[in-house]
């Protein structure tokens, strides 16, 4: 189903609430204000194919934005709204986005893309400022669709997302995956996979305290609104919030990642207890390895209701793993819901069980890497096309239940979200002081993993705790603030081969052993 059916049958229900500002969006408001939406891209000429920017924080603008764009055949394109001016300009150029939503709440990026829209991001049409607060450069959203009509479009055709998943070189590259173009009412299938969890609820109520960037809450939103559902969310991620509004809105149906569990297990239980969560039927998380006794802790505050998946954006499979089956298998992600899982080797030879390799999907949904053919063409398997890969290490036990043991390149998964050093390392390079330099995932309880420096300094210059400050802030400044390094250590030097190849391995070893 699309909104715009339970707008006419229940015009007055909530689509999304923030639950921490108190914001709320009717059927009958969402409705309305998607339709002057998708006659506004066709005003500005915008086609059925061509792309749009979503820079924005969670609340009501979102849903407008996108299914405003939806309903025009467009291509939604969500900006994380950590990135910096430059990182977001390459995605909207990459992406050949014709108009791009934002607003003054997310800080420098929309001030600078704004103001220097003409210079770095020519192909951008408009900048939209989507809240009160002024936005220099940007028009306002309220007053472009002012005159406009609240009925559809003539011409409506479904649009879809289109993700960004940075690569190993630093630079993000669009997830481009299959779709049809048809009535706006179908689902894809990621939206069905999720719908069907909920299917014996008429009118579900979700949470999701993660931005609507990622792809994970943007489709758990999507699928919700698509079931007439209320879709609950934070304008910022907070432990106690997210207890409150799960109570307040009597949630049914709420998706974590692991830093969200350990940050709700810090609060005094005390705390934790005095809230009523009673109405938690499902409780999903993914997107990084959670740590075996966070998860038991989970099990024994909420009960049996905790489900595990694993996936990526490029949606080439998925796995699945229950409450009881996890006890019975700790620390599995499960066993495949879509998709054959093989475990190969760097030659592609395929593993037995309990032998760790590169994971492969088997299916017939193949992606593609927008405008990176050699990336695409890395992810596939050497003699399988329809095998691919999103380097991860993993093996299957058994009972073909799946283990993830490693990152392919040393990617860090910080609290869920995808870093990769070689940006950083670039960033760090640069410094005057800077001889040599390696970035790893170091471990942390609270974020699984965060990022940390391991510097070589140029000769005559003495180790501080003031320079590695400086170190830092010159990469806040080049990078996003996910990926600058919360630590940095000094070497004497750095574990380099004869060939000049760092040896990460060696490095990375001397803080996971340690701990």
């Amino acid at each position: 189903m699309h909104p715009y059916q339970h707008a006419k049958t229940h015009p007055d229900r909530l689509a999304l609430v923030v639950a921490d500002t108190g914001e709320r969006l009717t059927y009958r408001e969402l409705d309305e204000a998607t339709n002057r939406a998708a006659h506004l891209f066709r005003r500005l000429g915008l086609k059925p194919g061509d792309a749009v920017g979503l820079l924005l924080r969670n609340g009501p603008a979102y849903p407008i934005a996108y299914w405003g764009a939806q309903r025009a055949g467009l291509m939604i394109v969500p900006l994380s709204t950590h990135l910096k001016p430059a990182e977001a300009a390459y995605i909207l150029q990459d992406s050949k986005a014709k108009a791009l939503m934002t607003s003054a709440e997310v800080g420098e990026t929309a001030q600078v893309l704004a103001r220097d829209r003409e210079a770095l991001i020519p192909g951008v049409l408009a900048v939209f400022n989507m809240r009160p607060e002024p936005l220099a450069g940007a028009r306002a959203w309220d007053e472009a669709v002012a005159d406009l009509p609240t009925t559809p479009i003539a011409d409506e055709i479904s649009g879809y997302y289109l993700v960004y998943s940075s690569g190993t070189t630093g630079r993000p590259k669009g997830v481009i995956l299959p779709f049809e173009r048809g009535p706006i009412e179908a689902e894809s299938l990621t939206e069905e996979s999720l719908s069907r969890r909920m299917s014996h609820v008429e009118h579900p109520v979700t949470y999701n305290g993660a931005p609507l960037y990622h792809a994970a809450p943007l489709v758990s939103v999507i699928a919700t609104q698509r079931r007439g559902g209320t879709a609950v969310v934070l304008k910022k991620f907070d432990a106690v919030e997210t207890l409150k509004a799960i109570q307040d809105w009597r949630v049914g149906f709420a998706q974590f990642v692991p830093t969200m569990f350990v940050r709700m297990l810090g609060l005094p239980e005390e705390v934790r207890r005095s809230y009523d969560l009673s109405s938690l039927e499902l409780v999903t998380h993914a997107a990084a390895p959670c740590p075996v006794e966070i998860k038991r802790q989970m099990l024994d505050w909420l009960g049996p209701i905790i489900h595990e998946y694993y996936s990526g954006s490029e949606a080439n499979g998925a796995c699945h793993i229950g409450p009881e089956e996890w006890l019975r298998k700790p620390g599995s992600v499960g066993r495949p819901t879509w998709g054959v899982l093989h475990i190969c080797d760097e030659a592609g030879e395929e593993l037995p069980p309990g032998k760790d390799g590169l994971i492969y999907f088997e299916s017939d949904r193949t992606f593609e890497y927008l405008n990176d053919p050699e990336k695409t063409a890395r992810s596939r398997h050497p003699r399988h096309p329809n095998w691919s890969a999103l380097g991860d290490i993993g093996r299957l036990d058994e009972d073909g239940y799946l283990f993830l043991t490693d990152r392919k390149d040393f990617m860090i998964i910080s609290g869920g979200v995808n870093i990769y050093p070689q940006a950083v390392e670039n960033a760090l390079v640069m410094h005057p002081a800077v001889a040599d330099v390696a970035v790893i995932g170091a471990p942390n309880r609270e974020f699984g993993e965060e990022v940390k420096a391991v510097v070589q300094l140029k000769e005559g210059i003495a180790p501080t705790d003031a320079l590695a400050r400086e170190l830092i802030d010159h990469c806040r400044e080049r990078v996003s603030h996910v990926s600058t390094p919360r630590s940095v250590d000094f070497v004497e030097e750095l574990p380099r081969l004869p060939t000049g190849k760092l040896a990460k391995h060696q490095l990375r070893s001397r803080y996971w052993e340690a701990a």
